[in-house]
């Protein structure tokens, strides 16, 4: 291995090399045990003779620097890194002059735009919190339901088509066999008609939303978002430089008429609101959409756990009922597979697909062409169709637990919103019940429970919980709601 040393002239060969060895081992960017390369090595990676090398090797042996191993080469002896580095005048005179450079030029340093000083460090979803399987966390799905074994397979596959092509970049828009897969099944599914050329292929949700918000928003431009809504649509929208106004739901999803009349972009979840879970009904979907058309705004429709219904017919997407090319359909595997796959897909207007293909090829080109193509055999080899209907049969049984409860031993408490889709429900907290008060005494019976005040943008918040029910056992549900009843009389008499 190479070590960084500068020699300059040919005047006091190994008294440079010495001194750098020691400054290195001292300040512990030579660590304790590492190995050193030999003197042969060295001296031929300096340019210098075997015998300066041997004697700056002597020196430092002598000094308890360096341990020589016998057949095994010389190591920088272990705890040095700890002693304090000399600084003699020269090197603090020269620190201080640093450090005044530094100052004079700090007011010319790199900034972001200032309106990334207010971006979040992080969203306010939710994310396990307590070290048990009791944990209610929103947005999770069961991986160890997920058949590996099957999904091994068409990974397999996908690399030896992989090893077949050539070495060159692939369509930007996603691989063709995936993007078939996905007009397929949204067709039979989800009513929603499109061909495979027209579907864009997406790291997630999120990077469809973020290229979406490049392409229709300008700074000052008005976005609309529901409120409570999805934050990292918010600080999407925001990111663009656009002001973006939280507007109301209420039981039939977003209230139309409390829309800005110049958004020029608007962001729902009609299939199951974010995080509230109704369904926006079809009155209401119709509203908007003539809205819309009247404005020529543009709707980004948001299906992201759209796959497992419970109850009633299905609500026809509002990119069904589309006639003016307005809606822009984004969905997700993250709800049906997990989150780490980082798939999604975009099914646009037809007069936004180049624009988005162009934003698309300036920020990442293409995504992973590997795992494209096995979620592509998974999908058509019908893998995805039947893990689907599994899950929705497990699902179904924790959502029944749930409601048991809700409806039941819990029902002085709670006010449920009863979802027909998805894998998450809320349910309002009655007086003088707290989300800060009832999730701390859950955690400390090893609960996990999440409230819904991070998701209000605007609105004064309604008290209400999140109960995520993709990652927790039927029986797990059982055991906490139970323990739940016991502790709530004492938080809440």
């Amino acid at each position: 291995m190479d070590i960084h040393i500068a020699v300059e002239g040919h005047h006091d060969l190994s008294g440079q090399i010495y001194r750098q060895l020691r400054a290195g081992i001292l300040e512990g960017r030579l660590a304790g045990g590492m190995r050193l390369p030999s003197t042969r090595d060295l001296a031929t990676q300096l340019g210098v003779s075997r015998k300066t090398t041997l004697d700056v090797f002597e020196r430092l042996l002598s000094e308890g620097y360096l341990s020589a191993r016998a057949g095994s080469g010389t190591f920088v002896a272990d705890g040095l890194e700890r002693l304090p580095v000399e600084r003699p005048a020269q090197a603090r005179a020269a620190e201080s002059s640093r450090e005044q450079a530094k100052s004079k030029a700090k007011a010319a340093a790199a900034r972001a735009q200032p309106l990334w000083e207010q971006m979040p460090e992080s969203f306010p979803l939710p994310r396990p919190s307590v070290p048990s399987p009791q944990d209610f966390v929103g947005g999770a799905t069961d991986k160890a339901l997920f058949p590996f074994d099957v999904w091994r397979r068409c990974v397999n596959h996908a690399l030896r088509a992989q090893a077949r092509g050539p070495g060159t970049y692939r369509e930007v828009a996603g691989e063709q066999e995936l993007r078939l897969a996905i007009s397929r099944y949204l067709a039979f599914n989800r009513a929603v008609s499109s061909n495979w050329e027209d579907v864009i292929v997406t790291q997630g949700a999120q990077h469809a939303l973020d290229l979406m918000a490049r392409i229709t928003l300008r700074p000052g431009e008005v976005a609309a978002i529901e409120d409570p809504g999805y934050p990292p649509a918010h600080a999407c929208f925001t990111a663009t430089g656009a002001r973006v106004v939280p507007v109301p739901v209420d039981r039939e999803g977003l209230i139309v008429s409390k829309l800005p009349d110049k958004a020029r972009l608007v962001y729902v979840t009609p299939s199951h609101q974010f995080p509230l879970g109704m369904p926006m009904s079809l009155e209401r979907r119709v509203e908007l959409l003539e809205w819309a058309q009247k404005r020529g705004a543009v709707i980004i429709e948001d299906d992201y756990d759209c796959e497992y219904r419970f109850e009633g017919r299905p609500m026809e997407p509002l990119k069904s009922l589309d006639r003016a090319g307005l809606v822009a359909y984004v969905g997700t595997f993250s709800k049906t597979i997990f989150p780490e796959l980082r798939v999604g897909y975009l099914v646009p207007p037809a007069s936004l697909y180049g624009p988005l293909v162009k934003a698309r090829q300036i920020a990442d080109c293409h995504g992973c062409t590997l795992t494209q193509t096995a979620l592509a055999s998974f999908i058509l080899n019908g893998d995805f169709a039947r893990h689907l209907r599994r899950m929705h049969k497990i699902y179904a049984q924790r959502r029944a637990m749930l409601l048991d409860h809700l409806r039941g031993d819990l029902a002085r408490w709670f006010e449920l919103i009863v979802p027909t889709a998805g894998i998450h429900m809320a349910a309002r907290l009655r007086a003088p019940l707290t989300e800060e008060v009832l999730v701390s005494a859950a955690r400390e019976a090893s609960i996990g429970l999440y409230g819904l005040a991070p998701f209000y943008l605007h609105a004064q918040p309604q008290p209400g919980l999140m109960f995520g029910y993709g990652s927790i056992a039927v029986e797990h549900i059982d055991a906490a709601l139970t323990t739940l009843a016991r502790i709530l009389p004492r938080v809440a008499p």
